[in-house]
């Protein structure tokens, strides 16, 4: 399949177009330095082209198309001005790939299928551990209408005029992606290897998570198969809340977790950029799970187990 990626030099792309080049897939990307992109690839022994446009692959014909371009959400504080990138940056670079779509459908070769990007925040804020309605959140609950909320929404409304040129369209929510050379674990794992780890504000806010492993098993499966549309929660089986999550990387570490860091020194430290660290949802993969996916990583314990072994 010719598949075209955007945000494909990110922690989850660079390592998706690993395995889809191994299973033998053709690969495009969207880049805003497309030499570059082609270089950093050239390195990991890939072949790809790239372009700053995905409107400049309509020659190419893509037959399949993974959405994951959009600015670091905890790059930096929240300013309006970044609200405002945050936004640009999802809703611009999907707007090209449904223009991108539209073209190829005039001409009578739309792509199979789009993967679009969207994250748990579509959900906003959402009960805490022991607090009432304290429920699992599957794809058809309802959000709590808060900055995150909006964000994922519109990103995914923006998404959704493909499936009127012929294409089939999958948006996953992601929750935080777990690996040793990115995200949010990358940011953790030097101070909890220093004793210096510990739960946020009172620890009991959800942290729905995946493995990067599952999370491109995940993207590979919506690529390939043709029952499956709409949304996706693209996050391990068991969430843990934050004060889960801490102990099963302080026991993985074999390290102490012991200084708390209080809501209010996030709050002011971070502005309203701190609801990322201090809410959450308890998010579970309904949908998927009904599909057959099976995760090899359906546990923190296991795959902590895992990654860890290879630092």
């Amino acid at each position: 399949m010719r598949i075209l990626i955007t945000g494909a030099t990110g922690f989850v792309g660079q390592a998706l177009c690993q395995s889809l080049a191994a299973a033998g897939h053709s690969l495009a990307v969207v880049s805003r330095r497309p030499e570059r992109a082609e270089r950093q690839f050239a390195d990991l022994g890939l072949t790809v082209v790239a372009a700053d446009s995905s409107l400049a692959f309509k020659d190419w014909q893509p037959e399949g198309i993974v959405n994951l371009a959009g600015e670091s959400i905890a790059g930096r504080r929240w300013s309006e001005d970044h609200k405002r990138e945050l936004r640009r940056s999802r809703l611009e670079t999907t707007e090209h790939l449904v223009m991108l779509c539209q073209q190829l459908a005039a001409e009578g070769h739309p792509p199979q299928v789009m993967v679009s990007g969207s994250a748990m925040g579509y959900y906003g804020a959402q009960p805490k551990a022991g607090e009432p309605d304290d429920v699992e959140i599957d794809e058809q609950a309802t959000p709590h209408d808060d900055f995150n909320h909006r964000l994922c929404r519109d990103w995914e409304a923006a998404a959704m005029p493909v499936t009127e040129y012929g294409v089939r369209l999958a948006i996953i929510r992601t929750g935080l992606v777990m690996e040793a050379d990115g995200g949010t674990l990358a940011k953790l794992l030097t101070p909890f290897k220093l004793g210096l780890g510990g739960r946020l504000g009172d620890g009991r806010h959800y942290m729905p998570w995946i493995h990067r492993h599952d999370m491109i098993r995940i993207i590979e499966r919506l690529l390939a198969d043709d029952s499956l549309s709409g949304a996706f929660n693209a996050s391990a089986p068991h969430p843990v809340t934050n004060m889960g999550f801490t102990h099963a990387l302080a026991r993985g570490l074999g390290r102490p977790a012991i200084l708390p860091l209080p809501a209010k020194a996030l709050e002011l430290g971070l502005g309203e950029m701190s609801t990322l660290l201090l809410e959450g949802a308890r998010m579970v993969p309904a949908r998927l799970l009904a599909a057959g996916f099976t995760f090899d990583y359906p546990t923190l314990d296991v795959a902590f187990a895992d990654i860890l072994s290879r630092k």
